[in-house]
């Protein structure tokens, strides 16, 4: 199997919408009531869909090959993070920011770590 999307709910599409498309994603469908876009790298998709009430907790990480670089773009842009570039204890760094609806995205490095921690579950060898 292979991951197609991830959908969050949204409260105001038109604003949501605008606030994914700042971010550098591709609008690919768009309806009075669902939007689909492509990621900015690669070709993973991402959708919206108006709900009510809306629901967080998912968390959207977006991989950056210079994630500084990026978080000084996007800040430039006119983006309010709630945390500056930091180095975590699992091996990744990361900024946080929210989108309309108060979802976390973090824009992160994580290089090997991503699926090769140290921690990482080795196969069994029998």
């Amino acid at each position: 199997m292979r991951l197609n999307q991830i959908t969050l709910p949204v409260s105001d599409l038109p604003q949501s919408r605008a606030f994914y498309e700042r971010l550098g994603f591709r609008l690919l469908v768009d309806s009075p009531h669902y939007c689909r876009f492509l990621a900015p790298d690669g070709d993973t998709t991402f959708s919206i869909h108006v709900e009510s009430p809306v629901r967080t907790g998912a968390v959207i990480y977006l991989e950056s090959a210079d994630m500084d670089a990026d978080y000084h773009h996007l800040k430039a842009a006119g983006f309010v993070f709630e945390t500056e570039p930091r180095d975590e204890s699992w091996l990744w760094r990361e900024a946080i920011l929210r989108d309309p609806d108060g979802h976390r995205i973090k824009l992160y490095h994580a290089g090997e770590n991503r699926i090769d921690p140290p921690w990482r579950v080795k196969p069994d060898r029998v």
